[in-house]
């Protein structure tokens, strides 16, 4: 039975990847922040962990937790979008470039040692849920300047981890969701959550199609770094 670790599954595009794969018959790991979030993920019949992907002792947890274990697949998708008028007219608070930046970027770097171990046995896929606004070249406007900042450094630490973890066997992509109807993107956005998650898996499950280092969307359309 394949094993995957969802990062960040309480809610939006991480709950729907531990729904389809627990409908599969995958186990699933799958990390939470809150007790509410615990119960929902337990009673769908996942492996509950809980984590903040900035705080030391729940890595170690994690690590600890998962000791021995073997995982097919493992989503980094935790992430804050921070304020949305942020742009070159408004640069973002102290506070705010601090939030996002640790969260979207510091949380991913400091999960990596963790993850390799457990993905290298089984040459699995490590998937980086970024976005085509940290996409420096096909960038065309300023709004939502922190976030695309943050992912632009995000897909740069997906694109290490390529290169550091190749050698393992470990399968790393950089995939775009598409403008997704969550509590991020808004009741107006473009693509349903369960649309987005099942197009990111088939790009996923296709090793020769979409090998790593690459930047994917949810429709398996490579994108420019």
């Amino acid at each position: 039975m394949p094993a995957a670790l969802v990062l960040g599954a309480s809610r939006g595009l991480g709950l729907e990847f531990a729904k389809q794969c627990l409908g599969d018959g995958w186990t699933v790991y799958a990390t939470h922040r809150t007790e509410a979030d615990r119960v929902r993920l337990r009673d769908l019949g996942a492996h509950t962990l809980k984590l903040d992907v900035l705080d030391g002792d729940d890595l170690a947890g994690l690590a600890w937790q998962l000791d021995g274990e073997r995982l097919d697949v493992a989503v980094v998708n935790a992430g804050v979008y921070g304020p949305r008028n942020s742009s070159l007219q408004q640069p973002p608070a102290t506070e705010d470039f601090d939030l996002v930046m640790r969260t979207n970027v510091l949380g991913p770097m400091r999960i990596l040692p963790r993850l390799a171990p457990l993905l290298g046995p089984s040459r699995g896929t490590l998937a980086f849920m970024t976005s085509r606004m940290g996409s420096i070249s096909a960038t065309g406007a300023s709004h939502g300047m922190l976030y695309r900042v943050s992912k632009a450094a995000e897909n740069m630490v997906a694109k290490l981890a390529h290169v550091e973890l190749a050698s393992l066997g470990v399968r790393v992509l950089a995939l775009h969701p598409g403008w997704v109807r969550t509590d991020m993107g808004g009741p107006n956005a473009e693509v349903d959550v369960e649309a987005s998650v099942a197009g990111m898996r088939r790009v996923i499950a296709d090793a020769i199609a979409y090998p790593g280092g690459g930047f994917y969307d949810y429709r398996g359309q490579s994108l420019a770094w």
